[in-house]
């Protein structure tokens, strides 16, 4: 018996619905507005979250790097600008270098030559929005990249210089489509280099990767690219995990002596965990999730007034339905569930057209910076469950009021 009560005024909801089809569609829409935000920007931080976790998982839990400043991450007005100091020269990167290979770690040094190249190759060009780095024998392995085919650069090509190259997959598309690469000629601002390796597919989510990169060796940029007061970065892999923080120590203090810092004086440069810029980055994006609470909050509460209006004005147009629904035995509890399903309803009608709205929005955002696609199962969840609260929220005093009229008055209201 109570089933047929529920399906009934589900049945009902739905003729109402369809009767007041404009009102109801203006309503879901602004409902769907606000799931939409919510699941998009938040579908957008997951899937950039875990594109960010597989990016710093490829270098590795072993990893850090010391440079002359911080990372330089903030979001909103609550992150610090870091002060860069002194730069790191290249007798000093060497020095280092050179003195802590032989203990439990592998040291690469490097810079970027240029943030914005543009690579040629007979008549193709590609967009001028490639990294050039200067690398050396060790940096590949101590920055987590791996070979797809051909050689890496060896201790010979930086000793003499070579023009040679490693190049990420989007300049092989760009460039050599259909073709093999490796001992082809191609121009960096009118320098010419030979192609020795082309890099596997890593993706450049949010500005890292290496699809959009380019390899050379660290003497030829020191050549051709290197400018005054030029500061160079230090990357440093343990053996192992368990080896990390105990190299870390040392190379602070091995550091410092290359520095001549005396014993009071504070660390002029900085050292970063692979696995803590990856969490700092992480933790600053969690405020574009409070941003998107925000936003769906204020527009569902426009929606909940939105829907108690609508809902209102329907009471007034069935006044004689509810008196006819009385005066043949419906009781009052059964005219608020009426009411309260009606509400629900146009709720989640409204939720699952935002839902979908906020996935297709989400991931869009997130394959534009090159994330992952991903499904927020618990957010989608959360969804139906807000929507759920803001229709018995939204529908509670019309179903009262509702409930309320007196059968006489309301058989006999026109």
């Amino acid at each position: 018996m109570q089933k047929d009560i529920y399906f009934e005024n589900i049945k009902i909801a739905y003729k109402s619905v369809k009767s007041q089809l404009l009102k109801t569609i203006i309503t879901a829409l602004i409902i769907a507005i606000g799931i939409s935000c919510l699941v998009g920007m938040l579908t957008a931080v997951d899937a950039m979250k875990a594109s960010l976790s597989g990016q710093f998982a490829l270098l590795g839990a072993n990893t850090f790097s010391i440079q002359n400043r911080g990372p330089n991450i903030s979001i909103g007005k609550r992150g610090k600008k870091q002060k860069p100091y002194a730069a790191i020269s290249f007798h000093q990167a060497q020095e280092f270098k050179n003195k802590f290979s032989s203990k439990s770690g592998l040291v690469s040094v490097s810079f970027i030559a240029s943030g914005g190249a543009q690579a040629s190759y007979k008549s193709k060009e590609t967009n001028p929005n490639l990294a050039v780095w200067a690398a050396d024998e060790n940096y590949l392995e101590t920055g987590g990249y791996e070979l797809e085919s051909g050689r890496d650069i060896s201790e010979s090509d930086v000793k003499n210089g070579g023009p040679v190259a490693l190049i990420g997959q989007e300049i092989l598309s760009s460039l050599f489509a259909n073709k093999d690469p490796l001992g082809e000629i191609f121009e960096i601002g009118g320098n010419r280099f030979r192609v020795i390796g082309v890099l596997a597919p890593k993706g450049n989510s949010m500005g890292f990767g290496g699809d959009k990169s380019i390899f050379i060796p660290i003497s030829r940029a020191r050549s051709l690219f290197s400018r005054s007061n030029q500061s160079f970065s230090l990357n440093v892999m343990a053996i192992g995990p368990d080896m990390l923080d105990p190299l870390v120590s040392e190379a602070t203090a091995e550091m410092r002596k290359i520095r001549h810092l005396n014993p009071i004086q504070e660390n002029d440069f900085s050292i970063t965990k692979s696995d803590s810029l990856s969490q700092t980055l992480i933790e600053s994006l969690g405020f574009i999730q409070i941003a998107a609470l925000l936003i769906a909050g204020i527009t569902l509460f426009s929606a909940a007034i939105a829907l108690m209006n609508i809902m209102l004005v329907s009471v007034t147009e069935r006044t004689k339905e509810i008196g006819i629904r009385k005066a043949v035995g419906a009781k009052a509890k059964t005219i608020r569930l009426q009411f309260l399903t009606e509400a629900t309803f146009i709720c989640v009608l409204g939720g699952v057209c935002g839902i979908l709205f906020g996935l297709a929005i989400g991931n869009s955002m997130a394959m534009l910076m090159s994330g992952t696609f991903i499904v927020p199962w618990d957010w989608m969840l959360l969804s139906i469950v807000i929507c759920v609260f803001v229709g018995l929220l939204s529908g509670l005093y019309p179903a009262y009021k509702a409930s309320r009229l007196d059968p006489i008055d309301a058989l006999r209201y026109e």
